[in-house]
Formats: structure tokens, C-alpha cells, sequence
């Protein structure tokens, strides 16, 4: 049972959001889309900033922008996984919020970053503190959709395999990786994360990915990637902001969960000694 197309958008975002929502409309019209569509932006599509406290001052503006996205779902008849967006936590406070909207422009989950990237990194930049002014998640994300279950989650989450147990749990069928790996990280570690994270959980991945030099001086590896549940690359994107796409086989995914069940063999999952 095919349900649906998955599309994976690769962006180069500047520090602008008004640039890059002009950028991503002009995308996503130029674009045919086979229905019924799920378009997956990567994280930080819509301000790449400079600082946090930049990153802090737009999302005072956040509710324009999801507007925005919503009426973008309505006119294009397309579900949408927006990457992430600064929204406010407190005064002086954000989460890294993931939103998924319906071709309906209805908002019908939102994951907040669990994992927040503190690190040093031998790249222009030399260090992450993405905890400085990000608020950290804490709920486990999967929703229905016509695409299978989905499960959401960022970037720096696809090294905390626990997390994706925790969504394969709950049903998840295809996993959702809006990501801006450094270009260092992502030669060393992006495919093969992707890949073990696929296979371990027996789930399609989905990683709309950054690529580029960034107005912000970041340079990010791109290779947005569309994993099957057996770990094979069905769509990988060159260099450059480009769109990929695939579409699941959840008889096939199913049919390799039954073969091979390990889900029902994990001796760790969280209820094994409920």
C-alpha cells in the first residue's frame, strides 16, 4: 500500500525570513506535486540567524509566519512538515518548534527539540550552544497522517536512538529529520545515522536538510536523504537548494517488520517490565 509522495526540500536560508518564505513559495509553485503530498522543510528554513537573541527577536513574530505557512498549505493542497521555527517560550526563551499542517493549512501536531546542540565542532564557526536561549522539549511526537504515522523530530536527535525506539513504540512508520548538519559532521556522520536509525526502527527517514554557505558564516553538508525501512537511499540530493521525493511502500515496510521483528525481540523497549 503506497500512501502518498514525501518531498524533501534542500534550502540555503539567509537570515531573512521574508527572503526565505519568498524563496520556499517560489519554490513549492514551481513544483508539480503528485497528491496526496507531504513537503518537509529543513530546520531553521525560515531565519538562519546570526546570534540567538536574532533568532529570539523574530520568533516575537512567529503566528505571522505560521499564517503564512497555513494559507500555503491551503493554495498548494499539500501537507507541511515546517523544519523548525523559533516560537517563544517566556520572555526571553524559544523552542526549536516543528509544526506539521494538513492540506487544510490545520496545524495537527508540534514537536519541540529535545535534544539541543552543545558542541565543538572543528568548522568556521568552532562551537554550538544551541542551549544559550533554546528552551528544551520534552514530549515524544507521532501523529496519523496519510502517509503513515509519523514521527517528528531534529538534527541533533538523530544521534539519541532512544528517542526513535520511543516513536517506533508509538507506531511511528516514518520518521521526520528536518536537519542543518555542520558540513564536518555531516561528512563523518549524516548517512550513517540515517541509515541506523532506519533500519533499527524498521521505518521510512525523511531528512530535508540546510546546504550551503550561510549569510550567518555557517556552512551546512546538505545531502537531504529519503531512507527506506531497509536502509536503502531511495532519493539523495546534490548541492545546491533542490527537492527530492519518494513514496513510501508501507505493505513493504510492513511485510519487513513481519520477516524480521524486532521490535517485538527488543528486550529494552520502555514497557518491558511493565
Amino acid at each position: 500500500m503506497k500512501n502518498g509522495h514525501i518531498y524533501a526540500v534542500q534550502m540555503c536560508s539567509g537570515t531573512q525570513p521574508e527572503e526565505n518564505f519568498a524563496q520556499l513559495s517560489a519554490l513549492l509553485r514551481a513544483q508539480t506535486f503528485t497528491r496526496p503530498a507531504l513537503v518537509c522543510l529543513p530546520e531553521s528554513w525560515l531565519a538562519f540567524c546570526e546570534t540567538p537573541q536574532q533568532t529570539l527577536a523574530y520568533a516575537e513574530h512567529s503566528q505571522h509566519w505560521v499564517a503564512q505557512l497555513q494559507q500555503l498549505c491551503r493554495e498548494l493542497d499539500i501537507w507541511l512538515a515546517a523544519g523548525t521555527i523559533a516560537i517563544k517560550a517566556g520572555e526571553s526563551r524559544y523552542y526549536a518548534a516543528s509544526l506539521l499542517f494538513n492540506n487544510e493549512g490545520v496545524e495537527v501536531a508540534r514537536y519541540n527539540k529535545i535534544h539541543l546542540f552543545d558542541a565543538d565542532v572543528a568548522d568556521n564557526a568552532g562551537q554550538y550552544r544551541e542551549s544559550t536561549l533554546t528552551c528544551a522539549g520534552e514530549d515524544v511526537v507521532t501523529v496519523a497522517s496519510p502517509f503513515g504515522r509519523l514521527g517528528m523530530s531534529v538534527c541533533y536527535d538523530i544521534r539519541f536512538p532512544g528517542l526513535y525506539q520511543a516513536m517506533r513504540e508509538q507506531g511511528a512508520e516514518v520518521l521526520l529529520v528536518p536537519s542543518a548538519f555542520t558540513t564536518v559532521t555531516g561528512k563523518a556522520h549524516w548517512q550513517p545515522l540515517l541509515q541506523a536509525r532506519a533500519i533499527e526502527t524498521q521505518c521510512y527517514v525523511v531528512a530535508a536538510a540546510q546546504q550551503g554557505h550561510h549569510e550567518n558564516g555557517r556552512q551546512t553538508y546538505g545531502h537531504s536523504l529519503i531512507v527506506s525501512p531497509w536502509g536503502a537511499c531511495l532519493a539523495q540530493a546534490p548541492e545546491g537548494v533542490d527537492v527530492i521525493h519518494a513514496q513510501p511502500d508501507l505493505t513493504e515496510l510492513h511485510a519487513i517488520r513481519q520477516k524480521m521483528p524486532v521490535a517485538a525481540h527488543n528486550r529494552f523497549k520502555s514497557d518491558f517490565y511493565e
